[in-house]
């Protein structure tokens, strides 16, 4: 079994490069990714074996029904790009300008592409079913994964397993936190209203600039001061726009942030110490001010039980030595915890970093690039998944 699946991989794996450079030459974004889900569909009709659908016009649904009966597992990859002018000079650089795959959801896409026609020849060892969900908009909120959920595309499935490509690990090591392992996240925009006058006169004025940079400081006392250091919570401004003048205080600023906690209970007491202080802060110097919150993505939490198979799937692919468990969450996000709110499910970060291939830049970052001797090792971990709870020899 072991060497049928190796020979298969390695028979695909030049497709899955040519399949993971045609995505990021043809980057889409965020509910944008028609182009890219109708080639992922033209693709994979090919096989026979998979029944398609589409549950949106930029997202694909595969299901692979093994020759017995079983449980039904998901494999998720994500398919957007991201709104960055790509730096770098390759033969696949992205064609679209200012859209750039630099978080690697090309490779996922890939990946599961390859894993995908791998399991299409071994159909007949399977017992039970597959989902390959190809899904959109990971990168903005309210995100593609609710959506999916919503239409139902988890119907059915007992476990759901997701990869990420990951360039702070070196290639050929795998790792992943049990429990939670990424942040809540939400956005937040506030316009403090002041009153604008004569910067040569403000003590006619509110100024809103003033007031906003004591906002600014405060809300980090929060932090430091007001939550439990054991919580875990980021709070960031990101932008802070007043449109004055050389000569002109403005009447309002407008400041945007975003919040990422690691508790739900966290996530709902910070926005009401940010409401106090905002409340005595405006009061004190007569202004007034408007909070309002964009929800994002909920807690992503690996299940003990789908960590128990991803740690054994690790082992078995590359040896005990590639595990890594992360000894604490991230305070990204990711919109697989949608999925991770309906069933039992585990999320993997893939290492890709390899300086002497220069593929050790951040993820969102316009020099990302692909260590792709990570394509085969996604491939042959989406089959682990698969081999393990519906191919395995006890069944």
């Amino acid at each position: 079994m072991k060497s049928q699946t190796a020979s298969l991989i390695k028979d695909i794996t030049p497709r899955v490069q040519q399949w993971r450079r045609h995505i990021h030459e043809h980057a889409e974004l965020s509910f944008h990714e028609q182009k890219t889900a109708d080639y992922v569909a033209s693709e994979l009709q090919q096989w026979g074996a998979l029944t398609l659908s589409r549950p949106t016009p930029n997202s694909v649904l595969a299901e692979l029904k093994g020759a017995r009966p079983g449980p039904c597992i998901a494999l998720r990859a994500d398919m957007d790009a991201l709104p960055i002018h790509e730096l770098n000079q390759e033969p696949f650089t992205s064609r679209n300008a200012g859209v750039m795959h630099a978080c690697g959801h090309d490779a996922h896409t890939a990946m599961l592409m390859g894993a995908a026609w791998v399991l299409c020849q071994l159909q007949q060892q399977i017992a039970g079913t597959v989902k390959f969900i190809f899904q959109h908009a990971e990168e903005v909120p309210p995100g593609g994964a609710q959506e999916l959920v919503s239409l139902g595309v988890l119907d059915g499935v007992s476990m759901i397993f997701g990869l990420h490509v990951m360039p702070a690990f070196p290639t050929g090591t795998v790792g992943f936190t049990e429990g939670v392992f990424s942040a809540a996240s939400d956005n937040f925009d506030l316009i403090l209203q002041g009153k604008g006058s004569h910067a040569a006169l403000p003590h006619t004025s509110c100024d809103p600039v003033v007031l906003g940079a004591g906002v600014v400081q405060e809300l980090q006392q929060i932090i430091s001061r007001r939550l439990d250091p054991n919580e875990g919570a980021v709070l960031s401004i990101a932008s802070f726009l007043a449109d004055g003048g050389y000569n002109v205080i403005p009447d309002v600023a407008h400041l945007r942030g975003t919040l990422r906690t690691l508790s739900e209970n966290t996530r709902t007491e910070i926005p009401k110490m940010m409401e106090q202080m905002l409340g005595g802060m405006t009061a004190a110097v007569g202004a007034s001010y408007k909070l309002e919150w964009t929800k994002g993505y909920t807690l992503g939490f690996n299940h003990p039980d789908a960590c128990r198979f991803a740690a054994k799937n690790v082992v078995d692919t590359l040896g005990a030595d590639a595990l890594k468990i992360m000894p604490h969450p991230m305070f990204g996000c990711e919109d697989f915890s949608a999925y991770q709110q309906v069933i039992p499910g585990c999320f993997l970060f893939i290492g890709s970093g390899n300086e002497e291939k220069g593929t050790c830049w951040s993820l969102h970052n316009p020099h990302f690039r692909l260590d792709e001797d990570v394509l085969p090792i996604g491939v042959q971990l989406h089959i682990g998944f698969i081999h393990q709870q519906l191919m395995s020899s006890s069944r």
